[in-house]
């Protein structure tokens, strides 16, 4: 009798693993690159038409303020993968490594028996496209990748160039790889788009999409007075908007009227990549719904880093101006609501990771800086932050950026700019009231009835930086050598 009910018991423990196993959603996480919230017609674009990725935020979650700790690709996606802030990683520039044995959700997720696999532009190891740790199946390539044409190494297998348009062979991988999952197994796939970052080379189909649209310069890029002089000298470099313009613009610097069209092509392009990002959200979606897996699917769409198009008349990132710092956020999972929310609260890179884990009930990532936001979408959550702080490194290849720490609250933005030899800031300051300007346009740091609020900012910023371990004395960065003229070198643009 003992024999048999041990025997039932079993029987019963392993068929509830299996339940379990086939109960657990997949994940499915889309990354792009550079991409700006309002390029998108759910956060308000009235150009780009994006109908397949406004579907996901009428059926989920949208977040409306989203940001970036630091607003650089390779810091800012080892933050997506850790839940930590770059300091912490270790992947402070574009040219460092991802830690072999730093935990990231999708190794939690392997761990856990999940089917992980990446696809596309992972960007941490600017040479480096050989497999990573907690993956099953890695398909990248060296540095930026091209939109046409692209070297893959085939999860360390091969080497490859595969004709065609980058956003097509990147989804064609991925559902390959799709494809051959079994059932009752659940995988995590992460796709990472090239698009839309520089150079912007839209597909064939969609290169004359905007052809009627006019793109004048941004109100800001002649607001310029009250701004620190640095901003001012960015103006006529790789960074401003009377430089090259990513190679749009083949006569530099140029600040005549006419060369606003050079400007104007150049936003063109951006919007033409992401139509096509939009299709290819179309193919992955129609295999969910062909496969009956689209609701037990955790869909993740978002951006590493914003973008400034031309906004106190700077192009790139890497600035604490919200055009640089914001991201678009979307989640579908059924898991997370069935009714679709839009959320106001401030969500960071670092809160993805502890949130994913959460939905899929795998282990958490310990001491992490970041927080699940599955209370705040499904029931509030009143103990959610409202301030953080962001901050950027100088780099001798892109000499365009001071060194960056800013604090950001709900209602209020306060930016410095360490020279980073220990003594007092190299530039002005700025104080930005987000409640009443928005868009950033008066800079109230030298008016004397802000000398309090500046105070209150500044120990918010010191308190937030001694939380993860940066005090005056283990916050190193790089000497400003300041703003110079020329080109970056053309391997790592």
């Amino acid at each position: 009798m003992i024999r048999i009910l041990t025997l039932l018991l079993s029987t019963f423990v392993l068929l509830q693993s299996s339940l379990a196993a086939e109960s657990r959603p997949n994940v499915l996480f889309i990354l792009c690159d550079d991409l700006r919230p309002n390029a998108l017609g759910c956060y308000g674009s009235p150009h780009v038409k994006t109908p397949n990725i406004d579907r996901l935020a009428g059926e989920g979650v949208r977040f409306a303020n989203t940001f970036c700790t630091t607003s650089l690709c390779s810091p800012s996606r080892g933050s997506i993968l850790s839940g930590l802030y770059a300091h912490v990683h270790g992947v402070t520039n574009n040219f460092t490594e991802y830690p072999a044995t730093l935990r990231s959700f999708p190794s939690v997720l392997h761990d856990a028996g999940y089917a992980t696999a990446y696809f596309g532009k992972y960007h941490m190891g600017e040479e480096n496209d050989d497999p990573r740790p907690g993956f099953d199946m890695f398909v990248t390539h060296k540095g930026q990748g091209k939109y046409f044409d692209t070297e893959w190494n085939l999860n360390g297998k091969k080497r490859e160039v595969i004709k065609g348009y980058y956003t097509t062979i990147v989804t064609d991988l991925a559902l390959d790889w799709l494809k051959q999952q079994k059932d009752g197994k659940p995988w995590c796939a992460c796709i990472g788009h090239k698009a839309p970052h520089s150079f912007y080379t839209p597909e064939p189909k969609y290169e004359h999409a905007f052809d009627d649209v006019r793109v004048p310069y941004p109100a800001t890029a002649f607001m310029l007075e009250d701004k620190p002089a640095w901003i001012k000298q960015r103006l006529y470099t790789w960074h401003g908007i009377y430089g090259p313009l990513f190679e749009w613009r083949k006569k530099f610097p140029d600040d005549s009227p006419a060369a606003v069209k050079d400007f104007e092509n150049m936003v063109h392009g951006y919007w033409g990549t992401i139509l096509s990002v939009d299709d290819s959200i179309a193919r992955v979606r129609a295999w969910l719904e062909e496969t009956k897996q689209l609701d037990n699917t955790i869909i993740v769409f978002m951006g590493d880093n914003g973008l400034l198009e031309g906004e106190d008349g700077m192009v790139d990132k890497r600035t604490a101006h919200e055009a640089s710092l914001r991201i678009p956020l979307i989640v579908r999972a059924p898991q997370l609501t069935k009714v679709a929310k839009v959320i106001d609260k401030q969500v960071l890179t670092v809160d993805v990771a502890p949130s994913l884990l959460e939905l899929c009930g795998a282990p958490a990532l310990p001491k992490i800086h970041g927080k699940s936001f599955v209370k705040l979408v499904q029931s509030g959550d009143p103990d959610w932050r409202q301030s953080w702080f962001y901050h950027y490194n100088y780099e001798k290849q892109f000499p365009y950026t001071p060194n960056v720490r800013a604090v950001r609250t709900d209602g209020w933005k306060f930016i410095h700019y360490p020279h980073g030899d220990g003594s007092a800031d190299k530039h002005m300051a700025e104080l930005y009231d987000l409640k009443n300007d928005p868009g950033e346009t008066k800079n109230l740091i030298g008016k004397p009835e802000m000398i309090s609020k500046i105070e209150e900012l500044q120990g918010e910023l010191a308190k937030l930086m001694l939380a993860t371990g940066l005090d005056a004395h283990t916050d190193k960065m790089p000497l400003d050598e300041g703003v110079k003229s020329e080109l970056p070198d053309a391997k790592i643009r």
